[in-house]
């Protein structure tokens, strides 16, 4: 957000492009956060002005976003909620209910009710009319087998029509792939704006140097003073939290998300996925083409889901694969990926992104019902772990509404820390010859005053941090030109010296 300027006298007046000489004298010797702070003021300047547009749409759609789990429960609960009943169909049935209601594309997968009073979904894929990444949910009661409605369904969350359009306004504003350079631009400067923002507040000048003073806005000042504090209070309080929100934003972000993930991968801490592979006689089981609405689909053929016939084609079906992972200790909520190809597995995976987290997972031999692989939760690499819980925490789901409200929050947060930035830019114009211009900004040549030995390795730490995150670094690249280009047409204006 545009930054604040320092209030003592000494610091008000001149706002000239141009470090004097006696500037740089007063500099000698001067080591540490007294020969930073000009050049991190200059940078949260131009940071909050250029950027803050960025920061504020992806803080109001991420507002929209936090209250869209309370939203979609009450919007969809006739296809979400049934009455609780004594009995509960087999899945093969359920989802030949499903089927006889919409025959059309594939059925890729199946989440079971979690609770009493929940429904099933059967995941469609392939439906005509519905995107490649998405899917048809039908929704099934049950207890009776009947079809509760059909809703289009996205991610590993299963995101319903609403909370899906949300996450895309939020992630690409529905621009598509493109889009998404809007937000992974905002994700990129959010750490460095909270992170200048918060040093520049800490490392201000106080006469009296108190907690409450860092923490509580001064509501006995005035004009710009009053903004300032309310800038710089609420700033400390939320930059650890926007902090947070910028680095676990970026895990899944295009550019830099791409880095994240060969980093992780050459350290051996990728997300580990079971091996869908069937060795030996397995791999001759019936082809997915069953699933397109067939009868002899897996999972749908004799009294306990397994096919009528003892050829190699067998499936031993639905059910008998559901229990065999609740064998393994898988409890619910779980998703039941349906065999893709020939020679493949079921895969059955917890789905629960709440604490504690439920991310076990097993493949199930389509002809046997074995237990081929297991990936426990408990076993993950640390860094997956810790990407499962900041994702998970990022979009709201690990401690349900109080997650959603903390975000909100956070949201709220970074809202009014960007109109009050802005205010401060312009209750710092010269209100008498330019009255509806905007303040200067902070003057050039910070750079100048920072000793070789210290900024020799911050442009290099700079440098690296450009390549790990590429948009924060052209964008900085592009600042530094136009800097640069504005400082030589400045230079030109000024009137030659009169011999």
């Amino acid at each position: 957000m545009p930054t604040e300027q320092p209030l003592a006298s000494s610091d008000t007046g001149d706002t000239s492009d141009t470090v004097d000489s006696g500037e740089r004298e007063a500099t000698v010797g001067r080591t540490g956060w007294s020969v930073l702070r000009p050049l991190v003021r200059r940078l949260h300047f131009y940071a909050g002005v250029l950027v803050a547009p960025f920061l504020l749409v992806t803080a109001a759609t991420g507002l929209l976003y936090a209250g869209s789990f309370q939203a979609e429960k009450m919007i969809y609960a006739h296809e979400l909620r049934v009455p609780a009943g004594e009995r509960t169909l087999p899945l093969s049935q359920q989802v030949a209910g499903a089927r006889k209601a919409h025959p059309e594309g594939t059925v890729g997968a199946v989440r079971p009710a979690p609770q009493p009073g929940d429904t099933t979904r059967v995941l469609l894929a392939d439906v005509p009319g519905v995107p490649a990444d998405h899917q048809l949910a039908v929704f099934v009661d049950p207890h009776t087998g009947s079809v509760r409605g059909a809703l289009e369904t996205y991610g590993a969350t299963g995101a319903l029509p609403l909370r899906t359009w949300l996450d895309d306004l939020h992630r690409n504003l529905h621009l598509g792939e493109n889009g998404r350079l809007y937000s992974e631009l905002a994700a990129s400067w959010l750490w460095v704006v909270a992170g200048g923002g918060l040093a520049l507040w800490i490392g201000r000048k106080r006469t009296h140097r108190k907690l409450r003073a860092l923490t509580l806005p001064d509501r006995t000042g005035t004009g710009r003073r009053r903004t300032l504090s309310w800038h710089g209070a609420v700033g400390v309080w939320a930059a650890v939290g926007l902090m947070f929100l910028s680095a676990t934003g970026l895990t899944w972000s295009t550019y830099t998300g791409a880095n994240i993930d060969s980093f992780r991968r050459s350290l051996g801490q990728a997300t580990p996925t079971v091996s869908t592979a069937v060795a030996g006689d397995h791999a001759h089981h019936g082809d997915s083409g069953g699933m397109a609405g067939m009868p002899d689909m897996p999972g749908m053929g004799g009294p306990e889901g397994g096919s009528s016939g003892g050829s190699a084609s067998a499936d031993v079906g639905i059910d008998k694969v559901f229990r065999a992972a609740r064998a393994e200790g898988l409890s619910h909520p779980v998703e039941i990926d349906l065999p893709t190809d020939r020679g493949t597995a079921y895969v059955v995976k917890q789905v629960q992104r709440s604490w504690p987290e439920k991310q076990d997972a097993v493949a199930v031999d389509p002809s046997t019902g074995e237990v081929t692989d297991v990936s426990r939760f408990s076993d993950y690499p640390v860094l997956a772990k810790l990407s499962r819980y900041g994702i998970d925490l990022h979009t709201g789901t690990l401690f349900g509404i109080v997650n959603q409200l903390a975000l909100a929050a956070l949201a709220l947060a970074l809202i009014f820390l960007i109109v009050w930035g802005y205010r401060m830019w312009w209750q710092r114009r010269p209100t008498r010859d330019r009255p509806l211009s905007f303040g200067r900004p902070v003057r050039r040549g910070a750079w100048r005053q920072v000793p070789l030995p210290v900024l020799i390795p911050l442009a290099l730490v700079v440098g690296m941090v450009g390549w790990a995150v590429p948009l924060l670094g052209i964008s900085l690249v592009a600042f530094l030109v136009v800097d640069i280009v504005l400082g030589v047409i400045a230079r030109r204006r000024v009137p030659a010296p009169v011999d």
